[in-house]
């Protein structure tokens, strides 16, 4: 059984976050979040971060950069991360964003025409005991617009598995019966991101996450073969 986490670093990350939430945005900054196709998106950006089973520490960090409309990988980046932070429910960011922003900078750095203009993350936005999940946090350090896409239903105060609340998630596919939980990272309404995420779903998860995921697994199973991942 894990020890609970020290007081201290609960506060100490409680207080950036309600540090880093105050800079939020959760309008339409770009021009080609207005058009009704999208016009002017051409590069989409997926992260994840995938773990050799057994091993909470040891994870391939994962970036990949895709084309819009058509969907096609135009960029990835594979490496392997240790983490140096534990895990605490409801700050999984201070985690997992870092080595996804370093994911970004390096691309920024060795091939800046490949940034991606929007980056979906494996994760929650505004939905989040604090509203500040991952896709905000990599959001307001990168300055990139970011949504979250969450595959479970966070359970935050006020908001219930209901009936109701399931006919208002989004069936991303028609070849899925089950919904994502979509929600505003930064620099993005929250009705812009729920068209752009059915936009960019083939199946049932958005494809630049959907690729991120699979190709981080594939980079385990490649170097790694002797583990289960």
């Amino acid at each position: 059984m894990s020890a609970p986490p020290p007081e201290y670093l609960v506060k100490q990350w409680e207080s950036e976050q309600a540090r880093l939430r105050q800079q939020v945005v959760e309008e339409d900054t770009e021009d080609w979040q207005t058009s009704p196709d999208f016009s002017g998106l051409e590069r989409v950006g997926g992260v994840d971060l995938s773990f050799i089973k057994g091993d909470d520490v040891n994870a391939c960090a994962q970036l990949v950069v895709l084309s819009y409309p058509d969907l096609e990988v135009l960029y990835e980046d594979s490496q392997m991360v240790t983490l140096t932070a534990p895990y605490i429910a409801g700050f999984l960011a201070f985690r997992e964003t870092p080595f996804l922003l370093e994911a970004l900078q390096r691309l920024e750095r060795n091939h800046p025409n490949l940034l991606p203009q929007v980056v979906f993350v494996d994760g929650n936005g505004l939905f989040h005991y604090r509203e500040f999940g991952l896709a905000c946090h990599l959001g307001v350090l990168s300055g990139l617009p970011c949504v979250g896409v969450a595959k479970n239903l966070l359970q935050v105060q006020g908001v219930y598995k209901s009936k109701e609340h399931q006919s208002q998630a989004l069936r991303s596919s028609d070849k899925s019966s089950k919904p994502v939980y979509v929600s505003v990272g930064h620099k993005i309404s929250v009705d812009t991101a729920v068209r752009l995420t059915h936009s960019c779903c083939r199946y049932r998860v958005p494809e630049p996450i959907r690729q991120a995921d699979c190709r981080s697994r594939e980079y385990l199973r490649t170097h790694f073969p002797a583990a289960d991942t």
